[in-house]
C-alpha cells in the first residue's frame, strides 16, 4: 500500500511520471525490505557465475553482490520504473494503481510455485522454515489471484484479457524458474 500511496501522492503533486514511478518503486523496495531485489541479485549471481549446483548455492549464500546481480538489479529497477511510468502516462493513475495491485497479488502467488514444487536446496535455508504449499493450495491461490486481478481490471478500466494474460504469464515464468 505505501507504493500505491507514493504513486498517488506524487501524481497529485503534479510530479513528472518518471519521478512518480520512481518514488513508487522506492516505496515498494523499502516496504519489502528489498527482499525481492536481494533474491533477484542472488539468483542472477548464482546462475551467472556458478557452473555446478553446489557452486550456485555457494554464490547465492554469499552476501556480496556480483556483476550479474548488480546488472540484474539495475535492469530490473529500470524496467519496473519505465513500465509503471509508461502505464501512468499512457493510461492514467487509476489503471496504474490497479495494475500495480494486481501485479503484486499475482506475483506473490507465483513466488510460491518453486516452494511447492521443489525440495529445499538446503536443510537450513529459509525455505525449510517457511514450509511447502501443497499443489491444491497453489491452485486455490492462483484461482483467487486471477479472480482479484479480474476484479481490479474491471475497477481500473483495463481489459479482462490483460488480467488473464498476467496470470498465465506468471504461471509460465514461475514454471520456468522452477525448471531452471
Amino acid at each position: 500500500a505505501p507504493s500505491l500511496l507514493a504513486l498517488w501522492l506524487a501524481t497529485l503533486l503534479g510530479l513528472p511520471t518518471f519521478i512518480a514511478a520512481t518514488l513508487a518503486i522506492i516505496a515498494l523496495v523499502i516496504t519489502t525490505g528489498a527482499f525481492h531485489e536481494d533474491g533477484l541479485a542472488d539468483t542472477a549471481d548464482g546462475f551467472g557465475g556458478g557452473a555446478t549446483p553446489a557452486r550456485r548455492l555457494e554464490i547465492m549464500k554469499d552476501s556480496r553482490v556480483g556483476t550479474f546481480g548488480a546488472a540484474a538489479l539495475c535492469l530490473g529497477l529500470v524496467l519496473r520504473i519505465s513500465a509503471l511510468g509508461t502505464v501512468l502516462q499512457s493510461f492514467g493513475l487509476t489503471m496504474a494503481l490497479t495494475l500495480m495491485l494486481a501485479a503484486a497479488i499475482v506475483s506473490r502467488v507465483a513466488g510460491l510455485v518453486p516452494l511447492g514444487a521443489l525440495p529445499s536446496a538446503r536443510s537450513d535455508g529459509a525455505g525449510v522454515a517457511v514450509g511447502r504449499p501443497s499443489m491444491t493450495t497453489l491452485v486455490i491461490a492462483y484461482t483467487l489471484a486471477a479472480f482479484f486481478a479480474g476484479a481490479l481490471s474491471h475497477l481500473g478500466g483495463w481489459p479482462l484479457l490483460m488480467a488473464f494474460v498476467m496470470t498465465v504469464f506468471s504461471v509460465i515464468i514461475a514454471g520456468g524458474m522452477t525448471w531452471l
